[in-house]
């Protein structure tokens, strides 16, 4: 059964009937047109992304290059002073996690403090001492991030996790926008909907304002993909189109004398700055992994010249951490002076003997997650796990704690979504991309939406059968247009 304790985004908590006032003019939209139409659509969208080739793998699945992520065609849709609030604080989030970098791989002030636990920094398994000391081209570390936020309310949104390493899903979002503004154009005729289609753009600009000084007017920058076999290949090619870049591979790449060079078919060319999509242990195998096959020999040795920008800074997976997430209230306030404008999740840190006896004794409950986990591997939702499940996370939280948190379950809000059966609600999370250049961090009006399909489901991740929906942010005087505009529809089939 769908958890009647979650808050609709559309619908309230008065069902299809009595949706909220202000969006009467969608939830108007979502009753009249055909279900029948509705599924049309969202086939359509699904058969343009599977020509164009927008796939996902899942590693050790034989099917992987086939698969497409599931699309709604119902959007999630955001008032413009919601993200406005949203927007503040996810400004506040980032800066804080470029601050905590800067000062973790320099000064650490942050730990002579004692803010946090130095171990759980320098200890860490993301900790990467190998960059310690190098300060990237005018401070930046976090040049990309991408923050997955949940909602419970109306007005309440919480952080679920920080992606400031390699944060992927923008070219899901940039696909949905012109596939719902190709199969619903009455939307974006009624509705005004701030555009996302800039981001390549701001993108762009962002990786130029962050080209190591002397890199002259026209910083040559390109994006590194580790192949096409990678499961984000095709957001890798498609953000190099879309900025109009080269994308390469690490055998297009060669390191002469602490300066980076892409070959070319006309000779070598200096290159500025790389946004990379390769993980720091294949990054350079002079460094990191001496095994790997995907990385540049020399790389980091001309990021530590200051001779190029890596994208994002090796060494970011630390704010990625589950445990230094728990401590994030705490760093933004370390850095900003004030509280946090977006808060966590309660977190339980099962390194703590008083967190772990809480934790055991509540496992049927909790959500518990490892600390370096992604992707919704390495996680037990305690209310819809087996009896067998939640003793296998007992007996490996007494083995190894400090690798694990816990949350409480979250009544996620939910959005209508195409079903088998019809419409129903199914729970949500949303992704927005954060772009962090020299003149300072701008917010993408949008982001990826990710939605589980499955009834009851709150596990949203594509690799476990979530889909995705077109995220509106509706322009400032959308609020009162949206609810006119329902008041008139409702009048109209009143009087039919």
């Amino acid at each position: 059964m769908e958890d009647t304790r979650a808050f609709d985004e559309i619908w309230g908590k008065g069902g299809p009937q009595a949706p909220r006032p202000e969006f009467a003019a969608l939830a108007a939209w979502i009753d009249q047109t055909p279900r029948e139409e509705l599924q049309r659509r969202t086939e359509a969208a699904e058969n343009t992304f599977r020509q164009l080739g927008i796939t996902f793998a899942v590693y050790g699945d034989h099917d992987a290059s086939e698969r497409i992520i599931p699309f709604d065609i119902v959007p999630r849709v955001f008032l413009a002073d919601e993200w406005a609030r949203l927007s503040q604080g996810l400004i506040q989030r980032v800066e804080a996690i470029n601050a905590f970098l800067d000062d973790i791989y320099g000064e650490r002030r942050i730990l002579a403090e004692g803010v946090l636990p130095a171990e759980l920094v320098l200890g860490n398994a993301q900790f990467r001492h190998e960059v310690v000391g190098i300060r990237p081209p005018h401070g930046v570390f976090a040049h990309i991030c991408g923050i997955d936020l949940v909602r419970t309310g109306p007005d309440e949104f919480y952080v679920l996790e920080d992606n400031a390493r390699t944060p992927s899903g923008v070219s899901y979002m940039l696909e949905n926008r012109e596939a719902m503004i190709r199969l619903c154009p009455e939307l974006f005729r009624s509705f005004r909907v701030a555009a996302v289609d800039s981001y390549p753009d701001r993108l762009h600009e962002t990786m130029r304002s962050v080209a190591p000084e002397g890199s002259g007017m026209r910083p040559v920058c390109v994006v590194l993909t580790p192949g096409h076999f990678n499961s984000a290949y095709y957001e890798h090619s498609f953000l190099a189109d879309s900025m109009g870049i080269e994308l390469v591979e690490p055998a297009d790449l060669l390191v002469d004398d602490d300066v980076v060079w892409m070959q070319t078919i006309a000779g070598r060319v200096k290159v500025d700055v790389i946004y990379r999509r390769i993980d720091d242990d294949y990054l350079d195998p002079l460094v990191f992994r001496a095994d790997s096959m995907l990385g540049v020999p020399g790389l980091m040795a001309a990021y530590r010249a200051g001779n190029v920008t890596l994208i994002n800074a090796p060494g970011n997976g630390i704010a990625d951490d589950k445990a230094i997430y728990s401590y994030m209230p705490e760093i933004v306030r370390f850095y900003s002076g004030g509280e946090a404008r977006l808060p966590n999740v309660e977190t339980w840190r099962c390194r703590e003997p008083q967190a772990l006896k809480y934790v055991l004794e509540r496992l049927p409950e909790l959500v518990v997650k490892l600390v370096d986990g992604s992707g919704g591997y390495g996680m037990l939702v305690g209310p819809t796990a087996s009896k067998a499940e939640i003793e296998t996370f007992r007996a490996a939280l007494i083995a190894e704690p400090h690798r694990y948190i816990a949350q409480p379950t979250l009544a996620l809000s939910t959005v209508p979504t195409m079903t088998e059966a019809g419409l129903a609600p199914r729970h949500v999370d949303f992704r927005p991309f954060v772009l962090t250049g020299r003149e300072g961090v701008q917010v993408v009006p949008g982001g990826l939406t990710r939605v589980a399909l499955r009834e009851g489901s709150l596990v949203v991740n594509s690799s476990q059968g979530g889909g995705t929906k077109d995220s509106f942010v509706l322009m400032p005087d959308a609020r009162q247009q949206m609810q006119a505009m329902g008041s008139m529809l409702q009048r109209q089939e009143l009087g039919s």
